[in-house]
């Protein structure tokens, strides 16, 4: 598989128009692209191109975003792929996904396109090369601690080349057959620490393993629940906070934009918490925020001194914002406020996070 990374001195453009743009070259490039690939028979995927045309994909795809790498694969019995990724980057899985439905029909032809890295475990029986070492991923064995309560499976990797490598590469090594294990997308749902290995962890595994490890982890959470707590305001009275679990980011890779609905209610208790009539309209409010479809997502509500507050992940491409504007000027029991920010790594639910 051919791995490239945009060339540093090149900058970054308007992204949408670099998208637009981008779809336009490969349409034209396409025929050229295939045939390089044909003459260069037996090379491994992406690596037979001419370096000027490896220059020319890495420069576009650097003009979408400085960060993001491209990857040609697929071997002979199967259509060749073009894959966009941003590395695991949560900041760039919007703009990867943006990117593949921007496909203009008809421009596909036999390709394949994904906006992040595909699970091939097929290639965890071969060797990777990483600068002058050659890593036989047979080899590699993976410690896995699944941790129901965070719905996560903690890894340590070992492979007996790594006492002879900087951590570097251990790193690399690592990241590769955890991505070709599970995809990368699954590998940021799913996988949480990682750590490398001097010797091999008692009843490690090989890396083909790992898929049913997860799927255990995973199948509990098809339906994504609510977890609760309790605290206190700022001006001492208690609080009720609510987060959707688990929430990633991969599910809703569009939704790049934190937004808050704040709405104050007119029934509360002696401690500031909502009472009926209020309680059941603030229930009816969050059915709608729930109906919002895959234009946004409802990831916390936290509840105390007279106010409701709602965070939201929202598409800022889709009508979510002016219907939540809507919304709130509907809110009859006080004034509402609806609050946006681009946070597309979704770093405001870092502390809501287990």
């Amino acid at each position: 598989m051919g791995i490239f990374r945009r060339p540093r001195d090149i900058s970054s453009a308007a992204l949408l128009p670099a998208i637009s743009e981008f779809w336009e070259w490969w349409s034209q490039a396409r025929p050229s692209i295939e045939a390089a690939l044909a003459a260069a028979e037996g090379a491994a995927p992406g690596e037979g191109l001419p370096a000027e045309m490896v220059e020319e994909l890495s420069q576009r795809v650097a003009r979408i975003h400085p960060e993001l790498q491209w990857e040609i694969g697929g071997p002979d019995d199967r259509s060749p792929t073009l894959t966009l990724t941003g590395g695991g980057d949560p900041e760039l899985r919007g703009l990867t996904e943006r990117w593949l439905r921007a496909l203009p029909r008809g421009a596909a032809g036999d390709w394949r396109f994904h906006p992040a890295r595909q699970a091939d475990p097929e290639m965890l029986a071969q060797e990777l090369v990483l600068g002058d070492h050659e890593f036989d991923l047979e080899y590699v064995r993976l410690g896995m601690r699944a941790d129901q309560n965070r719905a996560r499976v903690d890894i340590t990797a070992y492979h007996p080349d790594f006492l002879f490598v900087s951590e570097e590469q251990q790193a690399q090594v690592t990241l590769h057959v955890l991505d070709w294990a599970l995809g990368e997308d699954d590998v940021a749902r799913w996988i949480g620490e990682v750590g490398i290995a001097a010797e091999a962890p008692i009843d490690a595994l090989p890396p083909v393993m790992l898929p049913a490890v997860v799927e255990q982890v995973a199948e509990p959470f098809e339906e994504p629940a609510w977890l609760t707590g309790e605290g206190r305001t700022p001006r001492g009275h208690p609080s009720r906070m609510a987060v959707r679990f688990p929430l990633h980011r991969q599910d809703h890779p569009l939704c790049d934009m934190h937004v808050t609905v704040t709405l104050p209610y007119a029934n509360s208790n002696p401690d500031r918490l909502p009472v009926e009539p209020s309680a059941k309209a603030l229930r009816q409010f969050e059915k709608k925020l729930e109906s919002l479809g895959e234009r946004a997502v409802l990831a916390v509500r936290e509840t105390g001194d007279g106010l409701r507050v709602f965070h939201l992940y929202a598409d800022p491409d889709s009508s979510a914002i002016s219907d939540l504007d809507q919304l709130a000027a509907a809110w009859p029991e006080g004034k509402a406020k609806v609050s946006a920010t681009s946070d597309p790594g979704w770093r405001v639910l870092a502390p809501y996070r287990l």
